[in-house]
């Protein structure tokens, strides 16, 4: 009678560890990404080497790895939230 092509809906600790498991998966991968200009910038631009010390350098990138784990994390969230509902209505 169920779907078998569906997955089971996840409960709350398994949607939790799967948000946590995504948001530092795209945390790590921003920081990468956000440290490679911001790093550049900062010893070849003339106005960032005067004016970006190291703190405003670690800031830059830990700000744009935070926001992609929130973000993350939220979106991973939502789904799994839509997932049980639509799960709930068909059965």
């Amino acid at each position: 009678m169920g779907f078998p092509a569906e997955e089971p809906p996840l409960n709350a600790e398994n949607c939790t560890q799967a948000s946590v498991r995504e948001g530092i998966k795209a945390a790590a991968l921003t920081c990468v990404i956000t440290a490679v200009p911001v790093l550049t910038a900062a010893r070849t631009i003339p106005w960032a080497k005067a004016n970006l010390n190291h703190t405003g350098q670690a800031l830059i990138i830990s700000g744009a790895s935070i926001a992609a784990y929130f973000i993350t994390a939220d979106k991973t969230i939502l789904k799994a939230a839509k997932k049980n509902a639509q799960y709930d209505r068909r059965a």
